[in-house]
């Protein structure tokens, strides 16, 4: 028992390295600090320079795209299961979006025994909201499968993250 310890700490610890790189928000045009309103004066903004920040803050706007497959959809009616497919795809590109805009979170478990592994899982779980997302196209990719492609400007994605980073804040207190 002792000898997995060391495994799940190792591996715990690389993934959220790995995740925490995902959800930095961008400083540019942030106040470096709050404005004094007993003595008015005025803050600067911090600029940050553009190659220095995540590929993601480098885009106009994020893209996504989600696939399903029609004849897996819960229905007897094949028009209706294209319309649970597109819905489906929708859904996962919405997933997607989630996942670049607030980061995924991973939980892995690994059991070795004699340096063999017996049992590998992983785990994860996004949390968020999107609002504002273009629909940029539907396509049927196959004969069976629909892909789906959403798209969000970056200044929703900034609107996201600052919601975010609010709420954040108010839990802490």
């Amino acid at each position: 028992m002792n000898r997995l310890r060391p495994l799940k700490l190792a591996l715990s610890l690389s993934v959220a390295l790995l995740c925490a790189c995902q959800a930095l928000p961008t400083l540019s045009g942030f106040n470096a600090a709050p404005a004094s309103a007993t003595t008015g004066t005025a803050t600067s903004n911090v600029e940050i320079p553009m190659a220095s920040l995540p590929l993601v803050e480098r885009r106009e706007s994020l893209t996504a795209t989600g696939y399903a497959v029609i004849s897996v959809q819960n229905h007897r009616l094949p028009a209706q299961q294209r319309l649970l497919a597109i819905r489906a795809a929708k859904l996962d590109a919405y997933r997607s979006l989630t996942e670049q805009v607030y980061g995924l979170r991973m939980d892995a478990t690994a059991t070795v025994a004699d340096m063999v592994v017996q049992n590998d899982t992983f785990r994860s779980r996004v949390e968020g909201v999107i609002y504002g997302a273009t629909l940029v196209s539907i396509t049927p990719s196959g004969d069976d499968t629909y892909e789906t492609t959403l798209s969000l400007d970056k200044a929703t994605v900034q609107d996201l993250r600052m919601l975010y980073l609010g709420q954040l804040a108010a839990k802490s207190k």
